[in-house]
Order: C-alpha cells, then structure tokens, then sequence
C-alpha cells in the first residue's frame, strides 16, 4: 500500500507547487493593476513629500533615459533647492 502512495508524492508536490505560482502569479498581476493616485505637476515638491521635512533630493542614482535627463536639464535641476524643485526633476 505504501508503495503506491509513494509513487504519487512527486506528483502531489508537483501540483502543490504550481497552485503556489499560480496565486502568488495573481497576486503580483492584481498589485500591478492598482494606480498610484495622480499628483498635480505643478504642486511644489514640499507638498507632496510632506513626509520629508528636510527635503528630498532629486538626484537619480539609477539608469534613466536621455529625454528625462534632457527634462532636467531644460529645468534646471542641478540648480534648484529645497523646497523650490520642480516636479520634473523627479522620476516617474
């Protein structure tokens, strides 16, 4: 009796483990979907990131592509300071 059911855990942990994808698949899927709420561009920086009261630096330390670099520049990112940054400056 025991040697039957043995041959059949693989497969119950086969099975198992692709229900564990599948939902945590739906689970990233329906994270994905939800909206972050829209931000006026024109609200200063200090407004909407109230919960730095020291600031936020616009400076991007990972890759970013050229037209946002040039959005940067054309704003004058590097010369701007806190709480006078304007939106651009920042990352989407």
């Amino acid at each position: 009796m025991t040697d039957k059911l043995n041959r059949f855990w693989p497969l119950i942990a086969s099975v198992a483990f692709a229900m564990l994808l599948a939902a945590n698949a739906a689970q990233s899927a329906a994270t994905l979907k939800e909206t972050r709420p829209a931000l006026p561009s024109n609200a200063p920086a200090e407004q909407i990131f109230a919960d730095a009261p020291d600031g936020v630096d616009p400076v991007v330390t990972g890759p970013v592509s050229a037209a946002f670099k040039q959005r940067q520049a054309a704003a004058n990112c590097d010369s701007a300071v806190w709480p006078n940054i304007p939106m651009v400056c920042y990352p989407d």
